[in-house]
């Protein structure tokens, strides 16, 4: 008799333990669920919230002629490298290569590669020289231009300024190609081409953002290109 009860008091207990085990595992779900949905509408929020700042970094977005003595992080120059690195490319070939410049004498021979708009590389802290080869890819010209229009919008979201100092089809003051005065400066490998400069530094001017009423809609067609009537 006695075992009888203390058999039917452990399957008591067995049967209740087999319950709240039942009701743990239900609410670990139901927490577990929870957190799966929280953390994909917070992952959708952060995505949204990216995308309206993007709207608005393409509009505060201008070039920086003029940079303070400051110089820039490791930290900022890693991340526009990434930003570069991450370019996207035809074919996935990454024909582009890139040449970060800091010594002040480099840059000041930078600033003088073409007759003019170069001046501001001097002033810089930083100068990343973009270069492609086009034995890699036929459209090394595209592939540069998006890496270095990537760093100009890393730049802008990392608070600093930069601008595009174009080196292809440029010339020196006495006729000579600009391309070739940055080759000699950098020891460039003739197989590469250079497309362009960017200088970055910590802003050391203001500008406000663009001017959207000045946006040219005319230039765009739907369909068929049509041409104004006169």
């Amino acid at each position: 008799m006695v075992y009888g009860m203390c058999t039917s008091f452990f399957i008591l207990r067995i049967s209740c333990f087999d319950m709240l085990l039942r009701e743990i595992r239900y609410v670990w779900h139901l927490h577990t669920s929870a957190s799966r949905f929280f953390c994909l509408s917070l992952r959708r929020k952060q995505t949204d919230l990216k995308m309206e700042k993007f709207s608005e970094l393409i509009k505060i977005r201008r070039s920086m002629r003029k940079f303070t003595e400051q110089e820039l992080s490791q930290d900022d120059v890693v991340t526009l490298l990434r930003a570069a690195l991450m370019a996207p490319s035809s074919k996935g070939t990454h024909a582009w290569e890139f040449v970060v410049v800091d010594n002040k004498e480099l840059l000041q021979k930078l600033s003088e590669c073409k007759e003019r708009g170069a001046e501001l590389v001097a002033g810089a802290p930083l100068a990343v020289v973009v270069l492609a080869d086009p034995s890699v890819s036929d459209v090394w010209v595209e592939d540069a231009s998006v890496a270095t229009t990537l760093m100009l919008l890393q730049a802008e979201d990392l608070g600093l300024g930069a601008c595009w100092v174009q080196v292809r089809n440029r010339t020196m003051a006495d006729g000579k190609p600009a391309e070739e005065m940055v080759r000699m400066a950098l020891h460039i490998p003739e197989h590469l081409r250079v497309l362009s400069i960017v200088a970055v530094g910590h802003k050391g001017m203001e500008r406000k953002p663009f001017d959207e009423s000045r946006l040219l809609w005319e230039k765009v067609h739907f369909n068929l290109f049509e041409t104004p009537e006169e």
